[in-house]
């Protein structure tokens, strides 16, 4: 029997120095080890691996915590006791312990809540700690939301207290009341983005999902990075590709009070629509903003551009005419200066007149070029019929050879035309009438018919003469048209201008630029096809009307068809001239 039990000892012995050793415990061991020696980053270490091993175990997590501490990493302790107290909740010393680390890392609202669920379940020390350390959180909050609603009340607008009083309530668990004051301050400031963080986090908390998931989008598209960024991290990786137009439709979609929601929201979403290209989204964000307040007059300026932009311009100017009467200066100003462009344009009858005369060094003259037209708008009718009359002439009448030239047309050209709308730049036209000489020409009455009629084209790009902006430019003009008293010929004239717009000098604005023009004919008469190129300057002042310009430029030009030419086939020449129009 004795022999028995001593080979039974015997072989559990075996087993058990046959065990391996707890991996855990070694951990443990060589983590404790460096605490005593004061080692605090090796056995922060070790610490992190026994957890590894052992997750469920709460013990290691405190020890890590204090160990943390040590070494001043305040917050990764609040951290680790966290989840301490997720694993054993009725530690009531490392509750406090975290409560008074996340109090003293800002986080109140989680110590005053900490502080709360001990003094009410803990054990009797730890109550008395938490009662005082409660009310030592709790009573300024709520003296402060007191005085902040007080405030409030003398000053509904006061964008601070709104805001003040949202950080207190969401502090002390109002969250219903921390929302209402996060959004009201946003509306009184919307260019404070963070605020839409904190609608977020506050809505999340109330379980209102929907409207987190909204605030979020719209913060998403913030121009601050920042606040664009902590979003980025809040929202599901499905909502982080959110386009512009839809960033705020949800916050409106699903929040209230609906008027100011609406009002607020719209606006802001329109004005980044406009701004990304979605001219039709914009618009309907503008109508919501309008509808939840027909009073805004720099609603209706927006929608007046908007319509404008997407030219529709009979309805931008009704809202031009509008936001006019704003009682805002800078509104109306704009307003009113936006419906006198548009207005010529949509008027039942219309009248334009232009003169462009220029001296030429080549044929030692002054040339000028002029219009008045009156035409009829016929509803949306994409012509209009219009009464015209033309002057062409010129000083010295003739080249004063021995068989002279006339310089030009010497005559007023009275005609009744059909001209369509411009589309992208382009007109069309055509016009029967009566060209009248003021001069008695040998052979040639003074009233003759003509008919003309043809296509013209103008465009644009870069910065303009009298913009803000200096920059390059470059225009370009084409004119095909034909001219019954010219054998029924057909001209083209191309002119293109490239260079630099100056920075504005004391009222005087600038361009410099590179002229290149081709003239060509149908019947390929020598007068009728160069090419010209060469330096020139365009100026205006500041003070002057916005249509009167000026021009000199020095051109080199060459005959490219010579039959018939009694001239040399290139010559220099020197124009100097101005620009003016007007439209009623």
């Amino acid at each position: 029997m004795a022999l028995r039990l001593g080979c039974l000892t015997g072989l559990a012995c075996c087993m058990l120095w046959a065990q391996p050793p707890d991996p855990t415990r070694q951990l443990l061991e060589r983590a404790y080890d460096a605490l005593r020696a004061k080692d605090y980053a090796h056995s922060i270490g070790w610490f992190g691996k026994a957890i590894q091993a052992a997750p469920a175990r709460a013990d290691i997590r405190k020890d890590l915590a204090y160990a943390y501490l040590k070494v001043g990493e305040t917050e990764a302790a609040r951290d680790q006791f966290a989840e301490a107290i997720r694993l054993n909740p009725d530690d009531w010393h490392v509750a406090l312990e975290y409560a008074f680390l996340c109090y003293e890392t800002k986080q109140r609202a989680q110590a005053r809540r900490t502080f709360d669920r001990i003094r009410r379940s803990g054990d009797a020390a730890s109550r008395a700690k938490a009662e005082e350390a409660f009310q030592n959180i709790d009573r300024p909050l709520a003296e402060g939301i007191r005085r902040w609603s007080q405030a409030l009340a003398e000053a509904p607008d006061n964008f601070s207290a709104h805001q003040e009083l949202a950080m207190l309530a969401e502090q002390r668990d109002e969250l219903e009341l921390a929302a209402e004051h996060y959004w009201k301050a946003l509306q009184l400031r919307p260019a404070e983005q963070s605020l839409l963080l904190d609608l977020g986090r506050v809505w999340t908390a109330l379980g209102r999902t929907e409207q987190a998931r909204g605030a979020y989008l719209a913060a998403l598209q913030s121009s601050e990075p920042r606040v664009a960024e902590a979003a980025r991290e809040l929202l599901p990786a499905r909502d982080r590709t959110a386009a512009p137009p839809g960033a705020l439709e949800e916050l409106v979609k699903v929040s209230g009070p609906p008027r100011e929601m609406a009002r607020f929201g719209a606006r802001e979403m329109a004005e980044r629509s406009y701004r990304a290209g979605y001219l039709n989204d914009a618009l309907r964000y503008l109508k919501t903003a309008h509808e939840a307040d027909p009073a805004d007059f720099s609603v209706m300026l927006k929608l007046g551009w908007t319509y404008n932009a997407l030219h529709q311009d009979q309805q931008a100017i009704r809202w031009f005419n509008m936001a006019r009467r704003s009682p805002e200066a800078a509104i109306a100003a704009e307003a009113g200066k936006a419906y006198r462009n548009l207005r010529p344009a949509l008027a039942r009858f219309r009248t334009t007149a232009w003169a462009f005369p220029f001296y030429s060094s080549r044929w030692r003259d002054v040339f000028s070029y002029a219009q008045v037209k009156t035409e009829l708008r016929l509803g949306r009718l994409p012509f209009r019929p219009y009464a015209s009359t033309r002057f062409v002439g010129d000083t010295r009448r003739t080249t004063g050879e021995a068989l002279p030239q006339y310089l030009s047309e010497s005559s007023f050209l009275l005609a009744l035309g059909l001209a369509s709308s411009s589309w992208r730049g382009l007109t069309l036209w055509g016009e029967a009438g009566t060209a009248v000489s003021y001069l008695g020409r040998r052979n040639t009455g003074r009233m003759k018919p003509d008919y003309r009629g043809g296509a013209a084209f103008s465009n644009g790009l870069g910065q303009k003469l009298g913009g803000r902006e200096p920059g390059l430019f470059f225009d370009t003009n084409a004119d095909g048209v034909f001219v019954s008293r010219f054998q029924n010929d057909f001209l083209l004239y191309w002119q293109n201008r490239f260079g630099y717009t100056l920075p504005p000098l004391r009222g005087l604005q600038t361009q410099l630029y590179w002229n290149g023009n081709l003239t060509v004919d149908l019947q390929r008469q020598y007068w009728a096809n160069f090419v010209e190129f060469g330096p020139g300057i365009r100026f205006r002042f500041a003070a002057m009307p916005k249509s009167l310009t000026f021009s000199v430029s020095l051109l080199r030009g060459v005959y490219t068809l010579n039959r018939d030419n009694p001239r040399r086939p290139n010559f220099f020449d020197l124009r100097a001239g101005f620009w003016y129009a007007v439209t009623r």
